[in-house]
């Protein structure tokens, strides 16, 4: 519950109001104490006692359990900066490569410090002010849209190297979602990188979900670049890549326009992107149509391929929705 004073005012017209006891005592304050004060967007005004302090650094400690990759990942994505595996004996091989293969899938994770029974990981991002949202979500955009856009020529035109660099792709999309995760946590724990950052904490879980349409739609191409694998070597026929080419062109676009309605905040580019519907059904119907002439054996990849299409179109309308 909220503490409520009342402003009183000096004979001389000076507004203010007395800080609770506990709070000044908590934080060591007496008189003649300076304290930060600073004016949100909003109109609040924050009271700062450690405002002349170094950035505290958050250590957390965790044991070389069976759920340590895990583990890992949440006390990054809760802005820690040293990261501490200790065991009693000694840390086994297992748990030593679950540790290094976690970290090096998540943005300035890094080993420190190693002995037998203990790893030491650092963060090595510790002024998420200078990381601006907007600019690492495009970042993923840029490269998830690459991803799909490969992912569909692969199919199309049966080219498993290009579907496997797909693949490989997704490892840097995922490190910069959960950098991106990390930050906008540190965000809103930090009311005074809102008004640095110019982020509400509103803002911070549409970016959120945006971030992981995003992230999603990196994982959907790298299905359709599974299933030109599972194709092995099998071509379309010529009515099928018509039809794929369209689909694709389509999908794509949707997922540009919806990333372009959430960062300009333009309601008539969002509510183009769900226009597109109607021709994303007829084009999925017409492939379903043709595929009934291809051999049994490679209706299954066609018709999941076109599918998860299908889905980087709903995940765009999901995305443009936010605009809402």
């Amino acid at each position: 519950m909220a503490d409520l004073r009342k402003i009183q005012q000096t004979p001389t017209g000076t507004f203010f109001v007395c800080l609770p006891r506990d709070w000044a005592n908590h934080n060591g304050l007496k008189k003649g104490t300076l304290v930060s004060l600073d004016v949100t967007n909003d109109g609040k005004l924050l009271v700062d006692a450690k405002y002349t302090s170094e950035p505290t650094i958050k250590t957390t400690t965790l044991d070389a359990g069976p759920y340590l990759g895990r583990e890992i990942v949440g006390r990054y994505l809760l802005g820690y900066d040293t990261i501490d595996i200790i065991a009693k004996d000694r840390i086994d091989s297992a748990s030593r490569s679950i540790i290094k293969s976690t970290a090096s899938s998540l943005s300035g994770l890094e080993i420190f410090e190693e002995t037998s029974s203990m790893i030491s990981l650092h963060s090595l991002i510790q002024q998420p002010s200078g990381l601006i949202p907007e600019k690492i979500l495009h970042r993923n955009y840029v490269i998830v849209a690459g991803m799909t856009r490969d992912a569909g020529n692969s199919f199309i035109y049966g080219d498993v190297e290009l579907a496997k660099s797909v693949i490989e792709r997704d490892a840097e999309s995922n490190r910069l979602y959960f950098l991106l995760v990390r930050i906008l946590r540190t965000i809103i724990q930090n009311p005074r990188l809102n008004d640095k950052l110019g982020i509400t904490p509103i803002e911070c879980l549409d970016y959120r979900l945006a971030a992981s349409l995003i992230e999603g739609i990196g994982d959907v191409g790298v299905q359709v670049a599974s299933k030109t694998i599972a194709l092995n070597g099998a071509k379309l026929s010529d009515d099928l890549k018509k039809l794929f080419i369209e689909l694709q062109s389509i999908c794509c676009g949707a997922h540009e326009q919806a990333l372009k309605s959430f960062v300009s905040k333009d309601i008539s580019i969002a509510e183009n992107v769900r226009n597109m519907r109607e021709k994303i059904d007829s084009i999925y119907s017409r492939i379903e149509r043709v595929t009934k002439d291809s051999p049994v054996d490679l209706m299954p990849q066609i018709l999941a391929a076109a599918s998860f299409l299908r889905q980087i179109y709903e995940r765009s309308v999901d995305l443009a929705d936010l605009v809402v």
